[in-house]
Formats: structure tokens, C-alpha cells, sequence
């Protein structure tokens, strides 16, 4: 239990955090790799580069500074990221290295300003914090670990299929070498790959949205080969593409995440932007088994047909679910247009608009930042409550609500 002296010490530093913070954990993030390399193996470089990593936790150390009293409010947020932690295998020992290094950065970022006595009080607040990352994060793994056919790190998995979806998305099926069942998991969730890459000297990891319903004798992970002009290619996913084939093993963690399907009668909306329909493809697949009759509307927004990936999957489902509606919202149609279930354009509030949508329905959204911030402002705009909308960040979470976004 905090003092309250402790309490409004740390209170008191959420307007340098709000100012100072991606500079605190810049330095953090470059102190703690240069101390502790071998975390290397569980953090995604790529984040680390674009600086989605830094501005997260930013947020979140922010975020604790403004709710020290409240760490309820925390708390969806707390379990958010305790999934992730979770998937990646972050253990307890690894708490007191974050927290050694958060504390010598914000010592090292405000200088004299960071007196012994707010140093302290972070540390006790800090403590605090950690405890409930790690209690949370141990009943992750346990659950994990005690379902049918669960594991508690990382297991190893072959690809037994490997297809191409589209001409930047190819579909892995996934199943375990030792011949155990797959285990059970909810429409939306991911797992995490592991891979080592000849020629690197650190594991990499990438979360990966299961785009196969639950219930199958596989996962399916749809991965995009990450390639575009003035950007870095994407190392693991360009390896998954390039290198792993059929036959060959992967290692996996078993399923995490909470972006998951609300179990009401409220008609649902899904909005993807390109690989953003991964964690659909799961729900659409679970909801044609189990609840056929659901009212659903699907947009799905690529650049162009060439990158269109499930078309053919969508339809098949479509024909088995009578209500549900859905749109191919491509950039450039080129000639697509005799296709009625093809429009041109792309997501925008006046589109939103002519849709008439139920105030009283659930929006999904997930794809590329600058989409998700377009549809869900736009959603916010047109009068649909903060608690109908819910989303799904490809990494790190990032402020939808702030002027620039990293994409």
C-alpha cells in the first residue's frame, strides 16, 4: 500500500512525464540494451527504430503517475498489456532490470529536478506496480498452461501448409510437432513467432493474429511481407515469406490478446484496412459456425485488387451467414466495379454517414494507424460511445487522439 506522501509525490511528476516522457524512455530503452543485450531477444527491434516502443510506454508511465490512487482504472489497460508481456514471455526477473533503468533515466533526463525523495517515491510506486504486472501476468500463464493441449512459454509448431492470399499476404497453418491437441482460443486473439534469422545475433518476435476460427487441427497466421519504398523491409516477415516452407518448424506462444467478440445480440461492424482483416477472418469464420443469424456488416480497404487478400474466403462465409453485409472499399478499382460488393475510395465520415449506422451496435477496427484514426474519430464524430468501439494495434499502442501518429 502507498503513503499518500508517496501518492502525491508521483502525482506531481505527471506534468513533466506528459512533456518529458518519449525522452525518459528513449534514454531507458537505449541504457537497458546497452546493460542488459540479451533482452534484445524479446523486445521488436523494428518498434524500437520507429519509435512506436518509446511513445507507448511513455504513455503508460504517464498514465501511472495520473492514476497512482486509482490503479483501477489501470487496470483494462494493466491486462492489455499484460497479454503481450504474456506472449512474449516476459518473466518476473525481468521487472527489477525495467525498473533499475526507468529510474536512472528519469534521474538522468531531469537532472537536479529528480530529488532522492521523487526517485523513492518512484521506486515505490514502481514496486507496486510491477507486483500487479506480475500477478496478473502468472494467472495469464497458467491458464495458458492448464487448457487442453496448453504450454506456458514457447512450443515448437511445423508448417504443414503454406499459401499465398494475396500478392503481399501469405497464410501459414500451424501445427504442433509433438502431436498434441491445438488448443482452444477466442476469435481475435494472436500468438507470437519466433524466429532466428541466419546472419542475426538476437531471436526476433512477432505477434501475429490468428485468422483461422478456434477449433481447427492448425492456427492460421496470415503474415504481409513488410516492403515499401523509404522504409525498412521487414525482417521477419520478408524471412517468413522468402524462407520458411513447408516442413519447416516455428516457435510459437500459445494464444493471448483481448480483442475479442462481446457475446450480446448488438449487430457488429468491422472495419479492416489490408492486413487488418487478419483477426476478422477468425471472428467471421467462429460466427458462421456458431451464430450464423448474426447481423454483421463487413468494409474491408485495400489499394487494389493485386493486394486484396480472403476475397474468395468472405463470399464463401457470406453465403452461409444471410445477414451479413459486406463491402471490397478499394483505392483504385480498375475495372473491379462489375463486382456489386466493389466500391472505390476509401473510409471517410461521409461514407460513414450514408450508412445510417445502429447506435447501438459494436465497431471493430484494426489495420494501419492512420486508418484506425480515421474510422474511429469518425465514429466518435458521428455519436458512437467510446465503450461501442473497440480496436486492435498491430505493436505498440499509440494515441489516436494525439496531432501526429506514427504510422
Amino acid at each position: 500500500m502507498l503513503t499518500q506522501k508517496t501518492i502525491d509525490i508521483v502525482k506531481s511528476t505527471a506534468p513533466v512525464l506528459a512533456e518529458k516522457g518519449t525522452e525518459i524512455t528513449t534514454v531507458f530503452y537505449k541504457n537497458m540494451f546497452a546493460s542488459n543485450p540479451e533482452l534484445l531477444n524479446i523486445f521488436n527491434h523494428a518498434n524500437q527504430k520507429q519509435g512506436r516502443q518509446q511513445t507507448a510506454l511513455a504513455n503508460t508511465v504517464y498514465a501511472a503517475a495520473k492514476y497512482i490512487d486509482q490503479l483501477h482504472v489501470l487496470l483494462p489497460a494493466v491486462k492489455q498489456i499484460a497479454h503481450k508481456h504474456r506472449s512474449l514471455v516476459i518473466k518476473p526477473e525481468h521487472y527489477p532490470i525495467v525498473g533499475e533503468n526507468l529510474l536512472g533515466a528519469i534521474k538522468e533526463v531531469l537532472g537536479d529536478a529528480a530529488t532522492d525523495e521523487i526517485i523513492g517515491a518512484w521506486a515505490e510506486a514502481y514496486g507496486v506496480i510491477a507486483d500487479v504486472f506480475i500477478s496478473v501476468e502468472e494467472e495469464m500463464y497458467q491458464e495458458a498452461a492448464n487448457q487442453n493441449g496448453g504450454w506456458r512459454e514457447f512450443k515448437e509448431f511445423k508448417v504443414v501448409k503454406k499459401e499465398q492470399e494475396s500478392e503481399n499476404i501469405t497464410s501459414f497453418y500451424l501445427q504442433p510437432v509433438d502431436g498434441s491437441t491445438v488448443p482452444d482460443f477466442k476469435p481475435g486473439q494472436y500468438i507470437t513467432v519466433r524466429v532466428q534469422i541466419p546472419g542475426e545475433t538476437y531471436l526476433m518476435n512477432r505477434q501475429y493474429s490468428l485468422s483461422a476460427a478456434p477449433g481447427e487441427e492448425y492456427f492460421r497466421i496470415s503474415v504481409k511481407r513488410e516492403q515499401m519504398e523509404g522504409t525498412p523491409d521487414g525482417k521477419v516477415s520478408n524471412y517468413l515469406h522468402d524462407a520458411i516452407e513447408e516442413g519447416n518448424t516455428l516457435d510459437v506462444t500459445a494464444p493471448a490478446g483481448d480483442f475479442v467478440l462481446l457475446e450480446n445480440d448488438a449487430p457488429i461492424y468491422f472495419f479492416a484496412g489490408g492486413v487488418g482483416i487478419t483477426p476478422f477472418m477468425s471472428m467471421l469464420n467462429d460466427l458462421k459456425k456458431k451464430n450464423p443469424n448474426k447481423i454483421a456488416t463487413l468494409i474491408h480497404s485495400v489499394r487494389n485488387k493485386d493486394l486484396h487478400a480472403f476475397e474468395q474466403e468472405i463470399e464463401s462465409i457470406a453465403d452461409g451467414m444471410e445477414k451479413l453485409g459486406y463491402t471490397f472499399l478499394y483505392e483504385i478499382a480498375e475495372g473491379n466495379l462489375d463486382n456489386p460488393n466493389v466500391q472505390e475510395g476509401r473510409v471517410t465520415k461521409q461514407m460513414l454517414q450514408g450508412m445510417a449506422l445502429n447506435q447501438q451496435a459494436h465497431y471493430y477496427v484494426c489495420g494501419p494507424v492512420g486508418f484506425m484514426k480515421a474510422v474511429i474519430l469518425s465514429l466518435k464524430d458521428l455519436g458512437i460511445k467510446d465503450e461501442n468501439i473497440h480496436f486492435e494495434f498491430f505493436g505498440p499502442s499509440m494515441n489516436l487522439e494525439a496531432e501526429t501518429v506514427k504510422a
